[in-house]
């Protein structure tokens, strides 16, 4: 079974828009949760251009409040990641390669240098009793750094496979689906969980599923624009049935 977890970023984006607190996003969160989701994830950047710092703790208290139920953070800890999870010491800790210029995540840690700089980072926050996963491109070598850097789990950074699927559709899509089956593979074989996020959505997740069997998937922005016409509650116990069905 693979779990799902709710990135709320794009509920905090609309709250931000305003200045009236709306809409609510810690009756979202308990919304999502309610309908049985596995999680709430969320991506403080350092402008606060959605999730905001002073969100953290009355989302932690939320989640604690679920039985079973995680709270991912994920992030840039060469940013403002490494003070938000200390303080709020989620279940777990995602590390997300984000400059602060980008709109949203864009590529995985490369292995050599750039993975060496987070073995500290990921030791730290271990040592604290936080889960940490590495974002990765799907390639084996990538990996086995995060691997070689102590990692717990791996993201898989799903847009190739959802650029695939949106133009060629299951069929088009088949080759990057295997990329990301035999990179999942590999980290399996070296003890990594595995997670997977970015652009996937009810069309393209159920092939992937199948494939990759991922033990957690992040979804936000298509959850956000399904929740338009199936409601908030609908669209969570969508993507819960794919996500607890899809793997069996």
């Amino acid at each position: 079974m693979t779990h799902f977890s709710a990135n709320i970023n794009r509920i905090a984006l609309l709250r931000n828009s305003r200045d009236n607190g709306l809409p609510d996003l810690l009756h979202a969160a308990k919304t999502i949760l309610d309908a049985g989701a596995d999680g709430i994830t969320v991506h403080p950047r350092p402008d606060e251009r959605h999730i905001r710092g002073s969100d953290i703790a009355p989302l932690a208290a939320l989640v604690a409040k679920y039985s079973g139920r995680e709270f991912n953070i994920e992030g840039n800890p060469h940013h403002n990641l490494m003070a938000i999870v200390e303080a709020a010491l989620p279940h777990q800790a995602t590390f997300v390669p984000d400059a602060v210029d980008v709109s949203t995540s864009d590529r995985g840690f490369a292995p050599g240098a750039e993975m060496a700089a987070v073995q500290p980072l990921i030791a730290r926050l271990k040592a604290k009793g936080v889960r940490v996963s590495v974002f990765v491109d799907a390639d084996v070598a990538a990996v086995e750094a995060a691997h070689a850097a102590g990692a717990d789990r791996i993201e898989l950074y799903t847009e190739p496979y959802a650029e695939a699927f949106a133009h060629g559709g299951a069929p088009g899509a088949s080759a990057e689906r295997e990329r990301f089956r035999v990179a999942a593979a590999r980290a399996r074989a070296l003890g990594l969980g595995v997670n997977a996020g970015h652009d996937l959505n009810l069309h393209n997740l159920p092939g992937f599923l199948a494939a990759v069997q991922p033990d957690e998937v992040s979804i936000g922005h298509a959850l956000i624009a399904d929740a338009l016409w199936m409601g908030l509650e609908g669209a969570t116990k969508a993507y819960i049935t794919q996500c607890h069905e899809g793997t069996r």
